[in-house]
């Protein structure tokens, strides 16, 4: 399969800048895949147009600031005297650092701007030596590994001293209350670097209709990061190496998505990043018990794990059957998941009804509703 089959035509003033006023707002793209074919909708109607026995599944990340800027530490010179010590000086351009992953207590796989100029071993500080991020060693893409330290703890360091890492296609630096509208209202789970932004439409008041509907909700996390936003450098998909990402299914999650699956019920996801770790949580209960795997007695299982799966058309779904969904980049893995949930041609031709609707693109745009 070809990259190029998955890119579609966007005019850049679709691509949403700024959340709607109200988070329910947004409209909705309905797509039934039985039918194929669509239907314009609004997200505030969307618990009434549920059948009533669906399991809502959402990812409780919450997203830190991580995006930082800090000047790079130098060495000048050593000072006289019997107790000589190495005094520091700070170059002048400054250094913008994305966390994009914790890989250990405080150690970071990180984006660095300018990266070639950083070294293995350099330090760069941010505030007024608040924080502190050592150099460890180079990867792929531009990333480096470095050691947070801070003075006093370095999570509060990181929230007081970092900005919120909009996506590059939002043309305008982070304001504070991007803070919020960044975030889901189930965003309880720190460690997040981007937004699970299907999330992003629901409101209390929709919430409050879903409960009077007894619609059921589990709740898993997944910390989004490179794997999610990562772009593919490969014009054949299938050689693209996907970065892994963590997540964590809790017991009482799993007990209600495997007892949903004995009961036929439909398993509806909010947004990629649970398709991608459901599907995971799948394939690695499915390798482990072999043959004598049961979906209907462990579909999913309880615990943390990585998601190293890249869902590209092939993929057999085996948990999730509805997926709410924003609108993705040309030519991203998550276009490919959602090509490969509903079938790239459907998936096309849907975007092109939601450009020549002005539907609203992207992290703060509209959504899409595949059923």
């Amino acid at each position: 399969m070809l990259l190029s089959d998955y890119h579609y035509d966007l005019p850049l003033d679709l691509i949403a800048q700024q959340p709607l006023p109200e988070r329910d707002a947004s409209r909705m793209l309905i797509l039934p895949r039985q039918e194929q074919t669509w239907r314009d909708s609004t997200f505030g109607s969307f618990p009434d147009l549920l059948r009533g026995d669906e399991l809502i599944v959402v990812n409780n990340a919450r997203v830190i600031p991580a995006r930082l800027f800090g000047r790079r530490e130098g060495i000048r010179s050593e000072m006289p005297g019997r107790n000589r010590r190495t005094a520091r000086e700070f170059l002048s351009s400054q250094i913008e650092v994305l966390l994009t992953r914790e890989i250990a207590p405080n150690e970071w796989e990180a984006l660095v701007r300018p990266g070639r100029k950083i070294r293995v071993g350099e330090r760069i500080e941010f505030g007024d030596g608040d924080l502190i991020a050592e150099v460890l060693g180079r990867g792929e893409y531009g990333l480096r590994r470095i050691r947070l330290t801070a003075k006093g703890a370095v999570n509060q360091a990181i929230e007081r001293l970092g900005h919120v890492p909009l996506p590059p296609y939002i043309s305008r630096e982070d304001q504070p209350s991007d803070r919020e509208r960044y975030q889901t209202i189930f965003a309880d789970h720190p460690g997040a670097v981007a937004a699970p932004t299907a999330g992003l439409h629901f409101s209390p008041a929709i919430l409050e209709k879903l409960r009077q509907r007894n619609i059921e909700m589990a709740v898993i996390t997944l910390d989004v990061g490179l794997g999610t936003f990562q772009p593919i450098h490969e014009q054949e998909i299938e050689r693209h190496q996907i970065h892994s990402e963590r997540y964590e299914i809790p017991e009482a999650a799993a007990a209600v998505i495997c007892q949903a699956r004995r009961e036929g019920r439909p398993i509806l996801a909010v947004g990629t990043t649970v398709v991608r770790a459901l599907e995971d949580a799948a394939e690695k209960s499915a390798a482990r018990h072999g043959e004598e795997w049961d979906p209907a007695k462990s579909l999913v299982e309880p615990g943390a794990a990585q998601a190293g799966i890249f869902i590209k058309p092939g993929h057999t779904f085996r948990v999730v059957n509805q997926l709410l969904t924003n609108f993705h980049l040309p030519q991203s893995t998550l276009l490919i998941l959602v090509s490969a949930f509903a079938g790239r041609e459907l998936i096309l031709q849907a975007y092109r009804h939601a450009v020549e609707s002005r539907y609203r693109f992207y992290s703060y745009g509209d959504c899409m509703w595949i059923r």
